[in-house]
């Protein structure tokens, strides 16, 4: 297959810099311009939904889902920086893991997700 992986996440935003550098400082997601983010390796789901999904608002096209290793600390810094947290024990599985949510500051909504422990 020639594909190997996802190469980027683009979307508009109403001012580029400023949400690069939020994403940049609250969840260490990017670099500086376009200078590439550096990840680990790990599983991806490329997952289309029903235009009449509730996992998200509907005036938003699209979630981002974040994999993250230790959520509880995550959790803890974004709560220090008065960033709200959605939480809900129906999300978490031990087969699919823990799951947070959370929204930039241009609304869009992010899944923060740890993988099950192998």
């Amino acid at each position: 297959m020639g594909v190997t992986g996802v190469g980027g996440i683009f979307f508009r935003a109403d001012d580029p810099d400023a949400l690069r550098h939020w994403y940049r400082t609250h969840l260490g997601v990017g670099g500086e311009g376009y200078e590439p983010w550096p990840q680990s390796a790990g599983p991806t789901l490329f997952m289309p939904f029903a235009t009449n999904t509730d996992m998200w608002p509907r005036e938003k096209p699209w979630m981002l889902n974040f994999r993250v290793d230790d959520l509880d600390a995550l959790l803890a810094t974004l709560r220090g920086a008065d960033i709200a947290i959605e939480l809900d024990p129906a999300w978490d599985t031990p087969e699919t893991g823990r799951f947070a949510r959370i929204h930039d500051p241009e609304g869009n909504p992010i899944e923060l997700w740890q993988p099950p422990a192998e």
